[in-house]
Order: structure tokens, then C-alpha cells, then sequence
């Protein structure tokens, strides 16, 4: 398996039997090939969240999975789509997929309500990846850690619209997964983050920080 950071919130995974892409918000990549991609998730409905969603989803044939307004918002476009909500694993191929709390807002640019935002705790191929969507900190956080025990963490730390690095060193300990990786941060200058200090705060924890580069891929 391997995981592909695409700037601010978005990463692909390839698996042995598919190819996922979460928040395709792609402005840091735009010439990046999304061409055998057979599942979106997208946490929220905001335009840096969704991003291309649907219209990869067009070109590829993808099923989009999102909280069941989001994934109605999405089908206006033609589109396959997977309305689901928090509380249950939903099972695929390559894997299963829980989704969870996030403390956020949540609507489309032209205002239509689009559910609840949630994070996905990915389970494929014997590990647990988190990717907790907007948010900020919350005692969700460490039910997350105590039942599902993810593998890794992907977090927001730009603040401003979601936890800052000082938040984030705190959810990385309720939710208590050995690598964490850092998302939604530089993208805009309202959401610049000290990479550095959170760097060196994650390691104080004992814990791995995995800063990716754009268009990074690690294998795990």
C-alpha cells in the first residue's frame, strides 16, 4: 500500500485492489494523474475539500463516498456516490471505512447544506489511517484513540479555520497513533504553520512526524 500526499488535505492511496483519493482539492498539483482512481472520499462540502471531486468522478467512473447530503450534492453531477453517515464501518474491496467526528462547518459555495463534516479511519491491508478532515481539538479524539487505534494520524495544523500546531500536539496524544503527518497547513496565508515546531514538539512525544512533500509517496 502506499500513500501519496497532494497538498493541503488531499492523498491518494493505492491498495492492491484500488486506488483512493480523499479531498481532491488539487491546486498543488494540477497536472497530477487521477486517471485509475476508483474511490473519492471527501470529509466536508467546502470548496478546498471537494475540490474536483465530481469531476474526477465523471472521467474515472469513481464512486464518491461522503455523509448522505454531501454525497446528494454530489449526484446532481451524474456522478456514482455512497451516502453514508457516522456510526458504522463501511465495507469495500480494498478494505473498510469508518466515519467519524469532525467540528466544523459544512456547505457547498453556493450555500446548500451538505450534512455533517466527519473524519475516515481507513482500515486496509492490516493498518489504521486517520485522516480526521477539518477539526478542531475535541474529546472525540480520544474515544478515536481508545477504540480504533489508528496506525497513523493525518492532522490539520495551519489553525485559523481548524487546530493549529499547539492543538494538534494534543490530539496526537488522545488519539495516540505513532506517525503523525500534517495537512491543511500553507496553502493559504491564513493557515501558515511552524513545520519545524511541530516537528520537534511530535518527537518530545515519542512519536514519528512525517512531514510529506507534494506528490510524496511513502509506502506502508
Amino acid at each position: 500500500m502506499e500513500l501519496k500526499y497532494l497538498g493541503h488535505s488531499a492523498f491518494e492511496i493505492r491498495t492492491n485492489s484500488g486506488v483512493i483519493l480523499i479531498d481532491p482539492f488539487l491546486v498543488k498539483c494540477p497536472d497530477f494523474d487521477y486517471s485509475n482512481t476508483t474511490d473519492i472520499f471527501v470529509t466536508h462540502g467546502h470548496a478546498d475539500h471537494l475540490g474536483k471531486a465530481p469531476q474526477i468522478a465523471i472521467k474515472t467512473g469513481a464512486l464518491i463516498t461522503a455523509v448522505f447530503e454531501l454525497a446528494k450534492y454530489c449526484a446532481r453531477y451524474g456522478v456514482n456516490v455512497n451516502g453514508i453517515s457516522l456510526g458504522g464501518w463501511i465495507s469495500y474491496d480494498w478494505g473498510r471505512v469508518i466515519a467519524l467526528p469532525a467540528f466544523h462547518s459544512n456547505s457547498s459555495d453556493d450555500g446548500t447544506y451538505t450534512g455533517c463534516p466527519v473524519g475516515y479511519l481507513f482500515e486496509i491491508e492490516g493498518k489504521r489511517i486517520f485522516h480526521s478532515g477539518d477539526t478542531c481539538l475535541n474529546s472525540e479524539m480520544k474515544v478515536i484513540g481508545e477504540v480504533y487505534k489508528p496506525d497513523i494520524a493525518i492532522l490539520p495544523i495551519g489553525g485559523h479555520y481548524t487546530m493549529d500546531v499547539e492543538n494538534s500536539i494534543i490530539a496526537s496524544d488522545w488519539i495516540g497513533a505513532k506517525t503523525v503527518i500534517p495537512m491543511h497547513y500553507n496553502t493559504f496565508p491564513q493557515i501558515n504553520a511552524d513545520i519545524d515546531l511541530f516537528k520537534s514538539e511530535i518527537s518530545k512525544k515519542g512519536k514519528n512526524p512525517l512531514i510529506l512533500n507534494i506528490e510524496e509517496t511513502i509506502t506502508l
